[in-house]
């Protein structure tokens, strides 16, 4: 009898591990395969068939004109020695970076600040800021770069306010092309960040204002922390939105003096299509895909994560 019941009991227990396995890793869905084939085929020839091209394309001595734009062949690993000994491209790498920071942190603060605005001002004024962050979002890159360029060069509005000559974009120029970059994205990132405030709940707000908590310490301490998923999504998107942001900066100073704005998307089209060396500007363009991939891995990721829950502390 008792050896009937441990039987029972096994094959239950078998059962159990059997059903949350499958549960776990379900069967293959062979109608959502189908429904998605369309799909994959055209993301095949109009994405990962032009990048792998691409990426064959960094490995060989192709250029624009001459006898290589026709009769290319294969180098192997000349490119990358090549790459690993050109002082500009580390220059470029590190300007990338400092764009990327400056562009990221200025979009996250100024959207944060503007989601705050259209949550708790008038609604003539959220109206007003609205719409003046979404025109500016919507506006097509050259024109940005057009606007931008008038008014920090000499004889522009910049210049009748400050000393000197007013040319503040060749005196800054990596300055002045974040700022017109945060300018151009902020309402892209007060979009975001808005919908994050209003998923904060608001009991908890109201809790922490009977505890008689400070306004600002309520923001730092209970609604940064609830809204940490949509900061990390808003941060990873902007990142990505920047690094593609090549029309501004090349229209604005088409790399600048002394290269001094030469991030690498212009980097690599002065290298494949000012100077007519395709086969390393081609390199350079798989570099940016690269470091775009680990991006939208790292979105991903963050787009996957729960909420997160937090209660208030004693004495917050």
């Amino acid at each position: 009898m008792n050896d009937a019941v441990v039987a029972s009991a096994s094959e239950s227990g078998k059962k159990v591990r059997l059903h949350k396995r499958s549960a776990d890793h379900p069967g293959v869905d062979i109608p959502g395969m189908i429904l998605l084939l369309p799909a994959s085929l055209l993301l095949l020839a109009l994405f990962v068939l032009p990048v792998g091209y691409a990426f064959y394309l960094g490995f060989t001595n192709i250029t624009l004109i001459g006898p290589a734009s026709v009769h290319f062949h294969f180098t192997g690993i000349a490119n990358v020695h090549r790459l690993g000994r050109d002082t500009l491209f580390w220059k470029s790498l590190w300007l990338t970076a400092v764009f990327l920071a400056g562009s990221v942190v200025g979009v996250t603060v100024v959207g944060m600040a503007l989601a705050v605005v259209m949550q708790r001002s008038a609604a003539w004024l959220r109206a007003g800021v609205g719409a003046v962050a979404i025109v500016a979002w919507m506006l097509p890159p050259i024109t940005v770069a057009v606007v931008w360029y008038a008014f920090t060069t000499s004889g522009g509005t910049l210049s009748l306010v400050t000393p000197g000559d007013g040319d503040s974009l060749n005196h800054f120029p990596m300055l002045i092309v974040t700022l017109a970059n945060v300018w151009s994205t902020a309402g892209f990132s007060m979009l975001i960040l808005s919908s994050g405030l209003r998923a904060v709940p608001s009991e908890v707000i109201e809790a922490a204002l009977m505890e008689g908590t400070a306004r600002w310490r309520i923001f730092l301490s209970v609604t940064l922390p609830i809204m940490r998923p949509t900061i990390v999504t808003n941060v990873l998107l902007v990142t990505l939105l920047s690094l593609a942001n090549f029309a501004l900066i090349y229209i604005m100073t088409a790399g600048g003096t002394d290269n001094s704005t030469d991030i690498l998307p212009v980097y690599s089209y002065q290298q494949g299509f000012v100077f007519k060396k395709l086969g390393y500007g081609a390199l350079l363009g798989d570099v940016l895909v690269i470091i775009s991939t680990v991006f939208a891995y790292l979105y991903v990721r963050a787009a996957r994560q729960r909420p997160v829950r937090t209660r208030l502390a004693d004495g917050v």
